[in-house]
């Protein structure tokens, strides 16, 4: 009996390595509405961030002769500053773990 119930459960186990993983490729994260307009970034084409004391900035879908974008996040300060920046990478760790389910 122990040996069936080891053997599904490595099965299982098995089953949820094969999972696909999420999307790293799209992955969303929201930035300061602008005009009254909700907007996301896509992390996975970020370039590059910068944390100050007054915003954190991400660069990102950038090309040749600067046509990139910049989001600004406005922060009170360094510690805030940081707090965005662990958001930033929950959210992309998170985009990078395997969805449950499988594949839609």
């Amino acid at each position: 009996m122990r040996a069936v119930l080891l053997l599904a459960l490595l099965l299982q186990a098995t089953g949820t390595l094969a999972q696909a993983t999420g999307s790293t490729a799209f992955c969303l994260f929201p930035v300061p509405a602008d005009g009254g307009v909700q907007r996301w970034i896509n992390l996975g084409i970020v370039q590059y961030v910068e944390a100050r004391n007054d915003d954190v900035r991400i660069y990102y879908g950038g090309g040749n002769l600067g046509s990139g974008h910049e989001a600004r996040i406005p922060v009170k300060s360094r510690e805030e500053a940081d707090a965005v920046l662990s958001r930033l990478r929950r959210s992309a760790a998170l985009c990078a773990q395997p969805v449950p389910g499988g594949s839609p």
